[in-house]
């Protein structure tokens, strides 16, 4: 479970912001999640205006994601991206703090890029509740927790600047700590962004292997789908990885560029949804919104049976209001030792009611007077009330984060 993330200078994150996962003294316990002697919020909200830096924060959570999982794949002299604030300094660093738990032992990690190179970095887990230091880091120099001395000659040998140490010792160790740290970033956080996903069939791709090795998870989806009245009873599905032949390619493909092809395994898949009395082609006669439940509901089930983390940004875009409902509703009503999260951006204030969050799980964003996002909870308003209407306040600019026009928009078409 994630517990904590912050980061700062950070595209629109000037100054350092934090979201927690740690619940707040409100009602509704049943709906938490335990560990150690707190409570854990299952799912979170984030609303904003446009430009106020909701996506960046998902950006951020994608971006050391990232690093951690292919930095060892940096080359020599290839910088490590820094997306500075526009108003930062060139010299100040970019920080990135994240707090999780990985078979029921908390970890913190922190890294921080600077001049595009990694500065500093550092890795704490805490069995039985005690700090214990892995390492830590300072420019090249790697100083390791006493009890690890003697176990990371062959990562200092491929450490370099442009990579972060825990993605060179999770290749060149057998390290359990290490391995656990590094697969809640590469396993357990499950990151789903259209905005920047180059390939957005590769989610289908997955879905569809998925549902071909995993029956449960078929039949899951296809409750699903039946609950949300789509009128599909069943899907059939076929991917397997083979090898290109060449009277598959086009007879007018040049030899070489067919050569190219036949050389190298290939994914191909077969997707059918079935009707009553019929049945389509997924990918080329079914509908943006049904591919969409393709994409995003198969992951969401194997976040939810295997306790990952699923974050989004833009929840509902090509999803129906009632379809976004259902899928919150599915983090909220989980078992009790189940211990997968969900944590969204959104426009849609038909979700902002106390019947699906509380106010703990509400956040918001916008930008203070040096255009440098703010990321706050709900419980840090006053006077907002355990039954009051959270669109109507959201709305009416009780919450901050949404534009405030002080004139009708009409008067500049006049």
């Amino acid at each position: 479970m994630l517990l904590q993330f912050s980061c700062e200078n950070h595209k629109s994150i000037k100054n350092k912001v934090v979201f927690s996962t740690t619940a707040s003294n409100d009602v509704n316990k049943d709906e938490l999640m335990q560990f150690d002697n707190n409570y854990v919020i299952r799912s979170a909200a984030i609303y904003g205006a446009n430009g106020s830096g909701k996506s960046n924060f998902i950006s951020a959570l994608e971006f050391v994601r990232a690093l951690v999982v292919e930095s060892i794949k940096h080359q020599p002299g290839q910088g490590v991206f820094q997306a500075l604030h526009k108003l930062s300094e060139r010299m100040a660093p970019s920080i990135y703090n994240i707090q999780f738990v990985k078979n029921r032992i908390k970890y913190v990690y922190e890294f921080s890029i600077k001049e595009n190179l990694v500065s500093s970095e550092y890795l704490y887990y805490y069995p039985n509740g005690r700090k214990t230091i892995i390492f830590e880091r300072n420019g090249l120099n790697i100083y390791p927790g006493d009890k690890y001395k003697s176990v990371f000659e062959l990562s200092l040998g491929v450490l370099k600047d442009n990579r972060l140490f825990l993605s060179c010792a999770a290749n060149y160790t057998n390290l359990k700590e290490i391995e656990d740290a590094f697969l809640f970033f590469n396993n357990d956080m499950v990151i789903y962004n259209p905005n920047t996903n180059i390939n957005p069939g590769s989610w289908i791709e997955k879905s569809i292997k998925l549902l071909q090795e995993n029956k449960v998870v078929k039949e899951f989806f296809v409750d699903i789908l039946k609950t949300l009245q789509t009128g599909i009873t069943d899907i059939k599905v076929k991917f397997e990885t083979k090898m290109m032949n060449a009277s598959e390619l086009p007879q007018e493909m040049p030899d070489a560029l067919k050569a190219l092809f036949t050389a190298q395994e290939t994914n191909q898949m077969e997707a059918k949804v079935v009707y009553d009395g019929f049945e389509t082609d997924l990918m080329s006669e079914e509908s943006t919104g049904i591919k969409k439940l393709f994409e995003i509901v198969c992951p969401i089930i194997d976040v939810l049976n295997n306790d990952k983390v699923f974050i989004c940004d833009e929840i509902e875009t090509n999803l129906h209001e009632t379809v976004v409902k259902q899928i919150i509703q599915l983090f909220k009503y989980m078992k009790k030792d189940n211990f997968a999260q969900l944590l969204f951006t959104t426009h849609n204030t038909n979700l902002l009611s106390m019947d699906l969050f509380r106010r703990d799980q509400v956040w918001f964003t916008q930008l203070d007077a040096g255009r440098s996002t703010q990321l706050y909870p709900l419980t840090e308003i006053r006077n907002v009330r355990r039954a009051e209407n959270l669109e109507r306040g959201y709305i009416s600019g009780k919450y901050g984060a949404i534009p405030m026009l002080n004139k009708d928009i009409f008067e500049f078409w006049h």
